[in-house]
């Protein structure tokens, strides 16, 4: 496997500065594709950019050249010096590129070990490469063993399974507390982003009306109409409040949004039925107070940082897991490219010895005229089992571990010794 080459960085090697200095679009993606794919010393080429991440995946047919040409090309298209970025750059070769790749795919190599988003943006990277045609029948498998091997864990493990974002751990807090969101209404207090990521969560646990509350009312109409909410005022909260079983808050005001007294005016009015606080803002929206009341759940940012720091270490675990599917995933596609050295003499062999077994054949039957049709089946069948079986130890000498030391040696004996390489029998 020794043409197959990764070069890159990443949030680990590389600081912001220099990865969105060398981050390509996508029309940028297609244009460098093509242009890789026109140097002798790559064969097939495939590009992923990320924001945490641009790598080159590589079949080549010079290792050394491709890796310079490769380099150079980065620094020229991205009108770069080379010295500028080089230090940031890793370099793996063989079945460290295929288990990286591997790793990848599988987001155990991303900034939060488990997120899903970089399976999508290595599909799209590699659909981008096949649309160009610069992947072929190696990064071809490459690939489609790669997107298996990430499903596989994720199905396997529970990789992806524990919240590890403050909006996501927020809203599973909540599915617990509640046994399920579907249909409970929800109030917003601020339109930021952590809002955004908030309904975005909401949506998916198919929460009921979602309320949205901001000192600008402009941006809580906008975010409102971006899932079919209602904005409200901000003088409204306090009626709403009544109404709504979640209220997620995250403004920038430097005083408590919600008093304790406001909520315990509230709770009696709801028949003591539960309300839940999540307050992500920093300084914080609702007074700590209001936790003492009876069937009323705060939880500030510090305490959904806890969860979160747990479910990250229930990640690793599960990561453990995962490393050892992608140890057999290495292991089964270094057994298929090293079949694929040998197919060529493999099909050459059996094609030599049919040929040379056919004309004997013919030439004897020739001067047996009076054989009858069923005779010559009879023959036929006779010569290819007789073929079939002089070929079985070789050909499973050639694919299995019996070359595996010295295998381009094996090669080259198999090819003299029966002359494959000779233009006529």
């Amino acid at each position: 496997m020794d043409k197959l080459i990764l070069i890159g960085m990443n949030h680990k090697t590389a600081a912001v500065e220099i990865r969105e200095c060398l981050a390509f679009s996508d029309e940028q993606t297609r244009k460098a594709l093509v242009n890789l794919r026109s140097f002798p010393s790559i064969q097939e080429v495939i590009l992923l950019s990320t924001c945490n991440r641009v790598e080159l995946l590589i079949c080549a047919g010079d290792y050394e050249k491709a890796v310079c040409d490769a380099k150079n090309f980065l620094a020229a298209f991205k009108g770069l010096k080379l010295n500028q970025f080089e230090d940031s750059l890793y370099l793996y070769q063989a079945e460290q590129a295929v288990r990286h790749l591997f790793r990848v795919s599988a987001s155990l190599d991303s900034m939060v070990v488990g997120e899903p988003q970089i399976l999508g943006q290595v599909k799209a990277a590699y659909r981008t490469a096949t649309e160009e045609k610069t992947s072929g029948v190696i990064l071809n498998r490459l690939l489609h063993k790669a997107l298996f091997v990430a499903k596989r864990i994720r199905t396997e493990t529970g990789i992806g399974g524990h919240a590890v974002s403050i909006s996501y751990a927020a809203i599973e807090l909540a599915r617990k507390i509640f046994g399920g969101l579907q249909g409970k209404p929800v109030l917003l207090i601020g339109a930021g982003e952590m809002a955004e990521l908030a309904v975005e969560h909401l949506l998916r646990n198919r929460a009921g009306t979602i309320f949205v509350a901001n000192r600008t009312f402009d941006r809580g109409v906008e975010l409102a109409a971006r899932f079919k909410g209602t904005a409200i005022r901000f003088e409204e909260i306090e009626s709403i409040l009544g109404q709504v079983d979640i209220v997620i808050s995250s403004t920038g005001a430097r005083g408590y949004v919600l008093e304790r007294s406001t909520v315990k005016g509230l709770m009696r009015g709801r028949r003591n039925r539960p309300v839940f606080f999540i307050d992500i803002a920093v300084p914080r929206d609702i007074d700590p107070m209001v936790n003492e009341l009876n069937n009323v759940y705060v939880y500030d940012i510090d305490d959904l940082k806890g969860v979160i720091d747990e479910n990250l270490k229930d990640r690793q675990r599960e990561a453990i897991k995962a490393e050892r599917v992608i140890d057999e995933a290495v292991i089964q596609f270094r057994s298929w490219f090293r079949e694929l050295d040998v197919i060529p003499t493999i099909k050459a062999l059996r094609s030599k010895i049919q040929d040379t077994a056919r004309l004997e054949m013919q030439r004897t039957l020739e001067q047996m005229e009076h054989l009858s049709s069923e005779d010559h089946a009879c023959i036929e069948r006779m010569l290819r089992a007789f073929v079939n079986k002089i070929l079985h130890e070789p050909t499973r000498y050639l694919k299995r571990s019996g070359c595996s030391k010295d295998r381009s040696a094996s090669l080259d004996v198999a090819r003299k010794l029966f002359g494959l390489d000779e233009s006529e029998f």
